[in-house]
């Protein structure tokens, strides 16, 4: 060889390229070829009624979703029957193939050709139908015209298959990559180099005679193995098909179709193919509308190679959802797995989401979950993650075995570069020499590529590259347990450090969210009742299905807002079910309650916590109410009537708790604590700041820091006006212009007895690119503010003194947020907002955001919500915040009943709150669910005004446990700080 290498290298990559084209010996067009008219995604049945017309190739398909069906057939040589041959389809969209009624596999832009097995071929003729959706992968992404759509009937034809082109051919792929890459040892690089050298002398790639000698050479430099250690790489088949994202829902059954396809079609070739695959929600789409796909994707299963992971109904949002909603993720998926497949799921598998809260190591282990993965936060911003592998320990201190796949991608090609470049990068080689990859076309779906499967069986033992093998999840994480050593510890959320923008996006299906989490709560807690009490039906089905609805749309990319706007229009929908169908559930709870026409119309308390406070009648009028806990309340006398006076341009209202001045601008110039005599605000407070929103990339997903120096304020309210005047309730009503398009009603609002100021606020948002904040400066000194999550809080800072600090500039929380100093804190409440900022002794609330895509009607329109202020004496806990914040959020039911006051569940302890009562989804026991909410420890005691007997420990998937102290009606409940407490009780 003389000394030109990189002429050689350009000469073995294009004859590499040349050796491709050999891949199919003959290729015969098919002729007859007919087409539909443009239609909905219609079922493989509705189909065959379809009429059909002649086509020929060059014929323009669409617009964009819409689906036509193609029907043809074609002879097959009978010199071809003994060899291998693929169904070749090309028009540049997602297409499946349906041979005899079944769905062969999928046919995407890169993935051309579906092979095709013996039976197939049996008759000489293969007869066939093609599905062509008018999408690409990623929906409308990569268009090029705005004219003209790209989806074209470019080919239709059957090829013969040449095996010993195959091979060759990514022999010489995979070993030309490896001797391509610069770093690696030189000696090494120059044997590749000198022996694909030698191939290229003696190869003549139209010439199979010259074949088998150059196989011969590329064999044994492919047998050039390891050394005694390497970095093991375990690898596995992935698609992570987003249930809805760039595509609307009913698309995405559509992909798994073509993806599930593929794949057990892949399996029959590759008896080492694994293929990894959540989403309990996708399984039983499949089952219901593909049964003999259902069928293959079992017996795969059988033998190993179908691998069900993850153990949720979705991947959902971590952010967003209740601690509940997450509690049934694992609860319905763990059971669809488990009647499925015999198994329950060990990791958590959620590759793609966008932050993690502190409780979800308790969660996952409460639902029988020790291992987790994901890769997302290599997307940080600010702080790359310092370990891919380590401890992930919650504010309980439950305890989980944390993986990030170190090519940082969970759609690995499986390339010569991307293998040696996660060993270089991985950041935990000190500890262990374990590592996974997660490889496939994914988001929009596709999965493994025989590309793929073919490069990996090279990568085995090749000098140069990871030891790598396909594993399964199990394999990988007992592999991976017995390997690593003297593990770190993360302790807490891992916050992502970008997709801010999430927590607020596509406000009305937040709202949506919050809403029917609150429904589906008091639905299941009255339906106990009426079980309980009145021997009605408990509606098993009926809750399943709405919970089942609601945890779909708690996917990480329709929750958190960053989708089309036909999955919007799809979520609005579902919402709307959701509430008309669960409202009837709820009224029919309460008729069976009900003790007649005759009797008192009475306040029912749903939440943990006695409740006192002005409730509104079904038909809108007002009464003071005391209800306890989970109980039947009462109407009583008002402690204090509450007063409105005007001074000047102020407005006073005023309770005996609170002394609130508002402005006729509409912002609140002074908020004293009567009960201490504190001023809680340092300026004028509900000031609505409005702010440059146009982050350099991913629109709907993120805010950008610098957005944060763009506030200025809306203007002043242009009309003020007291609404309501009586002794149980003042309002005052603001109106005003917001931005250049927007305007905005607000009632501010006090109630006798209580100690929050509630701002009521309607918005009609038509804004470009601008985000709402409203902000409030309070009289408090703090080094950290204290959120709201799911079952618990976590405390962030409010200041920037490090990058960790600063990369918090935008944070999740649930219903409030609080900054206390000794002894006195403010808290902010809401009702269906989960973003906020706070700075220095300034909180702000993300109200609204518009960004323009992926959906250009992003939170266009009318917006309903509340917010509210929260003065206390002493630390929040000891205010009982979180019962204000519930009350705040859930509103009293109403039922006649001659029953005087009293609880059917109560907690005698503030620290634990029963947040759920349900039935078992097994027997007729009920379960109860309970969680520590202040960080502390003790032993409560809870009170059942049920009949009952027994109570046992158990888990959130309902395993019973160990036996509890229960006598007389009373359950004694030992607890820690943050705990999760879930109590079966027959």
């Amino acid at each position: 060889m003389q000394q030109h290498p990189h002429h050689t290298r350009r000469r073995i990559q294009q004859l590499v390229e040349r050796l491709r084209s050999r891949i199919y010996r003959e290729v015969i067009d098919v002729e007859d070829l007919h087409i539909s008219p443009p239609v909905d995604r219609l079922t493989y049945e509705q189909a065959q009624d379809l009429q059909y017309e002649p086509v020929r190739p060059g014929r323009q398909l669409g617009p964009m979703w819409t689906t036509f069906w193609f029907r043809g057939s074609s002879r097959v040589p009978d010199a071809w029957q003994q060899g291998q041959v693929d169904f070749i389809w090309k028009t540049h969209s997602e297409a499946t193939l349906w041979i005899g009624g079944r769905s062969i596999g999928g046919l995407n832009p890169g993935r051309d050709e579906v092979p095709l097995n013996a039976e197939m071929l049996a008759s000489g003729c293969v007869e066939f139908q093609v599905e062509v959706a008018c999408n690409g992968l990623f929906g409308s992404v990569g268009r090029t015209y705005d004219t003209v759509e790209p989806f074209v009937l470019d080919r239709c034809a059957i090829g013969l298959f040449d095996p010993a082109a195959w091979n060759l051919y990514y022999d010489l792929l995979v070993l030309s990559e490896l001797e391509r890459q610069e770093d690696l040892e030189a000696d090494w690089r120059g044997h590749l180099l000198g022996g694909l050298n030698q191939v290229a002398n003696g190869l003549d790639e139209t010439d199979p005679a010259t074949w088998p000698a150059a196989q011969t050479l590329a064999s044994e430099l492919l047998a050039h193995g390891n050394g005694a250690f390497r970095h093991e790489l375990s690898a596995v088949g992935h698609a992570h098909i987003d249930t809805a994202w760039l595509w609307p829902i009913e698309e995405t059954w559509r992909k798994c179709t073509r993806t599930f396809s593929t794949a057990t079609l892949y399996m029959d070739r590759y008896p080492e193919y694994r293929f990894a695959c959540p989403q309990a929600a996708q399984y039983a789409a499949i089952k219901e509308r593909n049964p003999d796909l259902y069928r293959r994707i079992k017996a795969k299963f059988d033998t190993g190679q179908w691998i069900p992971v993850g153990g949720t109904w979705v991947e959902p949002d971590c952010n967003i959802p209740s601690g509940e909603s997450l509690c049934r993720q694992f609860l319905y998926g763990q059971r669809l797995f488990e009647q499925e497949f015999g198994r329950r799921c060990r990791e958590f598998w959620n590759p793609d989401v966008f932050g993690y809260n502190g409780q979800l190591p308790q969660i996952l282990r409460q639902a029988g979950v020790d291992r987790f993965l994901t890769q997302k936060l290599s997307w940080n911003a600010f702080n790359k993650p310092r370990h891919q592998t380590f401890t992930w320990e919650g504010i309980d201190g439950s305890q989980v075995l944390t993986h990030f796949p170190p090519a940082n991608t969970y759609n690995s090609t499986a390339s010569v570069e991307e293998l040696r470049r996660l060993v270089r990068e991985y950041r935990d080689n000190d500890r262990s020499s374990q590592s996974y990859l997660l490889f496939g076309v994914g988001d929009g779906g596709g999965g493994p590529t025989r590309d793929m499967l073919e490069r990996l069986r090279r990568a085995r033992d090749l000098q140069g590259l990871p030891r790598t093998e396909i594993r399964d999840a199990d394999t990988f994480f007992l592999r991976l347990e017995a390997d690593c050593k003297d593990l770190p510890r993360m302790v807490g959320e891992l916050y992502f450090e970008l997709h801010r923008g999430t927590y607020t996006t596509q406000a009305a299906t937040k709202r949506g969210n919050r809403k029917a989490e609150i429904l589906l709560h008091d639905v299941e807690f009255l339906s106990v009742l009426a079980h309980r009490l009145k021997d009605v039906a408990y509606p098993q089905e009926e809750i399943g299905a709405l919970w089942r609805l609601l945890l779909t749309n708690q996917f990480h990319d329709i929750l958190p807002g960053s989708s089309i706007t036909q999955v919007y229009q799809d979520t609005a929908r579902d919402y709307a079910d959701i509430q008309a169908r669960g409202s009837a559930l709820q009224s029919a709870a309460l008729t069976a309650l009900s003790d007649g026409e005759e009797a008192e119309l009475r306040p029912l308390n749903t939440t943990s916590a006695d409740r006192c406070e002005v409730a509104s009648l079904p038909d809108g009028a007002l009464r003071y109410i005391s209800a306890p806990a989970f109980g039947m309340g009462e109407v009583i006398k008002a402690p204090r009537p509450v007063t409105i006076q005007r001074q000047q341009d102020d407005i006073i209202l005023e309770n005996g708790r609170l002394r609130a001045v508002l402005r006729a601008d509409g912002s609140l110039s002074s908020l004293i604590d009567q009960q201490t005599g504190r001023e809680s605000l340092a300026a004028p407070g509900n000031q609505l700041l409005i702010y440059d929103d146009h982050p350099t990339a991913w629109d709907a997903w993120d805010i950008d820091l610098f957005a944060l120096e763009t506030a200025s304020a809306v203007e002043p309210a242009h009309s003020c006006a007291v609404v309501t005047d009586n002794s149980m309730r003042a309002e005052v009503e603001f109106s005003r212009r917001i931005g250049a398009a927007s305007s905005m009603t607000q009632r501010v609002r006090l109630d006798a007895g209580s100690g929050r100021l509630e701002f009521h606020t309607r918005v009609d948002w038509h804004e470009n690119n601008k985000m709402l904040k409203v902000a409030f400066p309070v009289d408090v000194r703090a080094m950290n503010a204290t959120y709201e999550m799911q079952f618990g809080h976590v405390e962030r800072p409010t200041h920037y003194n490090s990058s960790v600090d600063l990369a918090r500039f935008e944070v999740p929380g649930h219903r409030w947020v609080d900054l206390s100093e000794h002894g006195f804190g403010v808290s902010l409440l809401t009702d269906c907002k989960y973003g906020y900022h706070t700075l220095g002794n300034t909180m702000h609330i993300t109200l609204l955001r518009s960004p323009k895509s992926p959906d250009p009607e992003a939170d266009m329109g009318q917006h309903e919500f509340a917010y509210a202020i929260f003065p206390h004496a002493g630390t929040w806990q000891d205010a009982g915040l979180v019962a204000e914040a519930t009350h705040f959020n859930f509103p009293v039911a109403w039922v006649r009943s001659n029953s005087p006051p009293h609880s059917l569940f109560a907690v005698d302890d503030s620290n634990l709150v029963l947040d759920t009562v349900k039935l078992a989804e097994d027997g007729d026991a009920l379960v109860l669910r309970l969680y520590e909410a202040h960080g502390a420890r003790g032993v409560a005691r809870l009170t059942v005004g049920l009949p009952a007997s027994r109570a046992v420990r158990c888990n959130t998937l309902e395993d019973p446990g160990e036996p509890l102290p229960f006598d007389q009606g009373v359950v004694e409940l030992p607890y820690r700080p943050h705990q999760l407490i879930s109590v079966l009780l027959s």
